[in-house]
């Protein structure tokens, strides 16, 4: 028969971990990304209005985030956002409806597709970067430049190793 573990009788530290606080802050940081995007008037009113209902959520736009300006094989476009190709392929084919991307030849291979912004799709890509650098500029005025630039480095220090570890168990 094995002891039971023993635990310290705080148990704060389950809510306030860093890994707790940084997927809260991910999700505030998202969640305003989204909304400044939803309320930018060069979004075409259909995402807009996708956007203002939630339907667009922060895993499409992981696809705003790696998509190569010149395209991107689904698998490549999968492996840079961490997720499976399967997910991947589902969250394009939802951007393909809106308009946003579109599977086309790739030049290299006959066999493979390639994903590529459509007009909308960059207009979109327009609106995340304006929006991105808006929620940064709130986060600095919220916690004070020397704050936000000391989780910025630490957070690419941290971050930057993670690549590392991916093959890891």
């Amino acid at each position: 028969m094995t002891a039971a573990p023993t635990f310290s009788t705080q148990q704060d530290w389950r809510q306030i971990h860093l890994g707790r606080l940084l997927g809260h802050a991910m999700r505030r940081f998202d969640a305003r990304v989204l909304h400044l995007m939803a309320n930018n008037v060069d979004v075409p009113l259909a995402l807009s209005n996708l956007a203002a209902r939630t339907q667009v959520s922060a895993a499409h736009i992981h696809i705003t985030r790696h998509l190569s300006l010149q395209g991107s094989r689904l698998s490549d476009l999968a492996d840079s956002a961490g997720m499976t190709k399967q997910a991947m392929g589902d969250l394009v084919t939802q951007c393909e409806a809106w308009g946003l991307v579109q599977r086309t030849p790739d030049p290299q291979d006959a066999r493979a597709r390639r994903i590529v912004f459509t007009p909308t799709g960059l207009a979109w890509l327009r609106a995340f970067e304006q929006a991105v650098a808006q929620t940064e500029a709130e986060f600095k005025q919220e916690v004070g430049t020397e704050v936000a630039t000391v989780v910025s480095l630490g957070l690419e220090a941290y971050a930057g190793a993670y690549s590392g570890l991916e093959s890891q168990p």
